[in-house]
């Protein structure tokens, strides 16, 4: 992830959630949506947030397998913030669909085969920033984190896409034999939940590769800031 130079992203992002925050909140939802009810309206923050954690996962895994192709700290540096950021709205994804759970279901977690994947997922991505926070030494840090990185992302996958869908016990929405919440949108209501879900998706994705694109120039200033004290050091030596 290089820096974008235009702030046009930024202003979008703040212009999308602005308007999934306030229009997700009165727009009128289908009335055919059993036990759900006005909970469904988390919809526009709880999934588009899983998505976009996805799509920074995904770019965060191509940066490893980059970094371990031609080692370089700008990669690196991509790789960290990316999936920092990654494991971030996954946890906000997380707590925003244990509000769901507990309002819809009664309880804020089931042994279901969907959360428990998720749960198992987002225990992998801890070791990966723990093992950021345990190695000194930074280009063994740096490789050890790609390898891994690179291979608990197509884990993750499979652990909350691939098994929920092969499972037949699974009450989450959309997993095992449970219905979509395109099933919901009839011939009433059609495209009206689209409209502000389609937009939350790019929106909550746009907001948080900014705070990527933040923490990645802050950390880039860093490490040149080091660099610089230790030539300097090197110099007076």
């Amino acid at each position: 992830m290089g820096r974008i130079p235009n702030v046009w992203y930024k202003v979008l992002a703040v212009l999308l959630v602005s308007y999934v925050l306030i229009y997700g909140l009165l727009i009128n939802i289908p009335t055919d949506v059993g036990i759900l009810d006005e909970t469904i309206r988390n919809l526009f923050y709880h999934v588009p947030m899983w998505f976009g954690m996805m799509l920074i996962l995904l770019a965060a895994w191509i940066n490893s397998i980059i970094y371990l192709n031609k080692p370089s700290v700008k990669r690196d540096v991509y790789a960290t913030e990316l999936t920092n950021v990654g494991i971030l709205m996954g946890f906000c994804g997380l707590f925003t669909g244990m509000f769901w759970a507990y309002n819809t279901w009664g309880t804020p977690w089931t042994a279901d085969p969907k959360l428990n994947g998720v749960a198992a997922g987002m225990t992998m991505y801890g070791g990966y920033w723990l093992i950021g926070r345990s190695i000194a030494d930074n280009e063994k840090r740096a490789r050890i984190s790609a390898v891994f990185n690179v291979f608990i992302f197509p884990l993750f996958i499979a652990l909350i896409y691939v098994m929920p869908k092969l499972s037949k016990f699974s009450i989450h929405p959309a997993s095992g034999d449970t219905v979509n919440f395109k099933t919901y949108n009839n011939a009433d209501n059609k495209q009206l939940m689209e409209v502000v879900f389609y937009p939350a998706v790019i929106g909550w994705t746009l907001l948080f590769v900014w705070i990527a694109e933040l923490r990645t120039r802050l950390s880039l200033i860093k490490i040149q800031k080091k660099n610089e004290e230790n030539h300097s050091k090197h110099i007076i030596s």
